[in-house]
């Protein structure tokens, strides 16, 4: 079973890089880029050439103005980052995570994979998108790796991946939300928390917004327990009668 989750950069900064990941993906057959404003616009003619034929991924890669609509329609994203966060987020390599990726796509629900600027790899808000961190171990003395070498390592994993993995599904889970929904959840309280006013310090409130979103993520709520959740804030919000 061929598996194709969306590979996404966030403001990449160079053309070539951009061009040069489109090559590792198609290497290991992944087709779906997505660019979340790159530094320079899209398309950039630097691409192409570092492509070195992988012109395909390129005339399909998609630009997106900020990540949560670049992740939307994704039941799981992956976030590639080395660095310590004050987020409690599960950690998997890449090859834990081809396997996670194949058994939703089993179940045919999509997979994403976050990487960052090259000078600064992700924020924290980038992060606070995803459900799971992803790590590769390496040399603790030289950790450096480029775009590509990073995507290629995934690409490589997902690859390895053989047929059957329709056994490893649960017939009995329920269909988790994608980030659409769980965006949507977050946007909602955030309203009614803000006309009730929660966010008293102006110092604290981008943290206590990220803290809020990672609760929701790390609740791994299904679709309907989102349309409730939602439900119990809506009639929580009303005023008494």
């Amino acid at each position: 079973m061929a598996l194709n989750p969306a590979i996404i950069l966030v403001q990449p900064q160079l053309g070539e890089n951009i061009g040069k990941t489109a090559r590792a993906m198609l290497n290991f057959g992944l087709t779906d880029l997505r660019l979340v404003s790159p530094r320079d616009g899209w398309p950039n003619p630097s691409a192409g050439p570092a492509a070195s034929g992988a012109d395909t991924v390129l005339d399909q890669a998609k630009v997106y103005a900020n990540v949560a609509d670049a992740v939307a329609d994704c039941h799981r994203v992956f976030a590639a980052t080395v660095r310590d966060r004050d987020m409690p987020k599960p950690v998997a390599t890449p090859q834990a995570a081809a396997q996670i990726v194949a058994e939703y796509d089993a179940s045919s629900m999509n997979c994403g994979f976050l990487f960052g600027r090259e000078a600064s790899g992700l924020s924290n808000d980038d992060v606070s998108h995803a459900d799971i961190v992803l790590t590769v171990p390496v040399n603790p003395s030289f950790g450096s790796l480029n775009l590509a070498q990073a995507v290629i390592l995934v690409a490589y994993e997902l690859f390895n991946m053989t047929d059957g993995t329709e056994d490893m599904v649960d017939a009995d889970r329920e269909e988790p939300a994608d980030k659409a929904e769980t965006e949507g959840l977050h946007q909602h309280l955030l309203e009614e928390l803000t006309n009730r006013g929660y966010f008293r310090s102006e110092g604290r409130e981008a943290t206590q917004r990220r803290t809020l979103r990672n609760l929701i993520l790390n609740a791994g709520f299904s679709s309907q327990e989102i349309q409730t959740l939602r439900g119990v804030i809506k009639s929580l919000s009303r005023p008494k009668c």
